[in-house]
């Protein structure tokens, strides 16, 4: 693991890092350089957890849910489909929500960073709430997509109080406001709904960071995907993700760390002289079992992934045609897998991040949009 892919020739030397790789990143972080880390985080981080991501070809709640009769997969995300049913989003919050996972040590390392005072800001696209579990700082955390962790009235937009949403969602069943009986939904952002406004708020501390850290995100959706985008091009930006993604590995101080994200953060802690303070907090926060299971492999976690998805989507397929037969009867048309799309987008505008100016741009959206995939890019 290490910088296995990258566009830059090898004749172009980094301008802050003595060479592309992470021993050179822990250099600059001990140097007192990197006082303002940004940290961007997806789906990625949380697989060793136990949480399904969304666009994983075998595990992947898109791929699963494509075999539905659902128009898309993403229905089960969008506000629309919501006020018509929301059986099937609680069927699955059931399975998704807070409480049942724990974090892993890539969630761990984040809170390492705001402990020692190096965390500028993390931004998340993640609505699990374990950056949260893992002790980073409320004040620290942007959620862009929101999360579990509030919810409200999607009518008269009255709060709904904790216990008695985890009762419902305990029970896949579906909440309803006491002040005007309206669906009651989590803070999370679906299809055809705005970004919280602090993402906009804070979007200026990614042009600030002075080093930016990119873990287990795909950044193809619109405006987040053009946060790596923000810093002032010298700065040096860290990928830990399955594959290249975005625009990382084209500018000179770009280091990309192909894998599993938790292998790569434990060679950055070593590198740093962190790695026995990060094992012992992480164990510490999940107890030996826990650490012990998310350390078994990514191969059994894919078994036990597919059991459970599988099972979810059953459990959703269930609810449809209960809804189906007390509704007209009409039946929705077969739908065709969809594999590009991350699990929450607000509209179906493509836009292309290619240029600057097109990302400055982009960042400023106030609704998420997919990145256009152009042909043999």
């Amino acid at each position: 693991m290490g910088q296995e892919v990258s566009a830059v020739p090898e004749t172009t030397k980094p301008e802050n890092l003595s060479e592309r790789s992470l021993p050179a990143v822990a250099d600059y972080i001990k140097s007192g350089k990197a006082r303002k880390v940004v940290v961007l985080t997806g789906a990625g981080i949380s697989t060793a957890a136990g949480i399904p991501d969304f666009r994983s070809p075998e595990t992947g709640l898109y791929a699963n849910l494509a075999a539905l009769e659902l128009e898309e997969p993403e229905d089960v995300f969008s506000l629309p489909f919501f006020k018509e049913n929301p059986k099937p989003f609680y069927v699955l919050a059931k399975d998704l929500y807070p409480g049942k996972f724990h974090p892993t040590i890539s969630h761990v390392f984040i809170s390492l960073l705001a402990t020692k005072g190096l965390l500028y800001q993390l931004f998340t696209q993640n609505i699990d709430c374990l950056e949260r579990a893992a002790g980073v700082p409320a004040d620290l955390i942007v959620e862009a997509h929101g999360s579990f962790a509030s919810q409200r009235c999607i009518d008269c937009k009255t709060p709904y109080p904790d216990d008695k949403m985890r009762e419902h969602v305990s029970r896949a069943e579906v909440p309803h406001c006491e002040k005007c009986n309206g669906l009651v939904k989590p803070d999370i952002v679906f299809f055809h709904e705005n970004l919280p406004s602090l993402f906009f708020d804070r979007r200026h501390m990614a042009e600030e960071a002075d080093l930016i850290l990119v873990l287990g995100t795909s950044l193809t959706v619109h405006p987040f995907a053009g946060l790596p985008d923000l810093a002032p091009f010298e700065v040096p930006r860290v990928l830990f993700n399955m594959e290249r993604v975005g625009s990382l590995g084209s500018q000179p101080d770009d280091v990309l760390v192909l894998g599993d994200c938790d292998t790569g953060v434990r060679q950055l802690a070593n590198a740093l002289g962190w790695r026995e303070e990060l094992e012992a907090e992480w164990r510490k926060l999940v107890g030996d079992e826990e650490a012990d299971r998310q350390l078994e492999g990514s191969s059994k976690r894919q078994v036990e992934l597919h059991d459970e998805v599988s099972q979810l989507v059953h459990d959703v397929d269930k609810v449809l045609h209960v809804h189906d037969v007390s509704s007209s009867g009409s039946s929705s048309p077969s739908p065709e897998a969809v594999a590009e799309k991350e699990p929450i987008a607000a509209t179906q505008q493509e836009v292309q991040q290619s240029e600057s100016a097109s990302v400055k741009e982009s960042v400023e959206t106030t609704t998420l949009t997919e990145e256009v995939k152009v042909s043999g890019a």
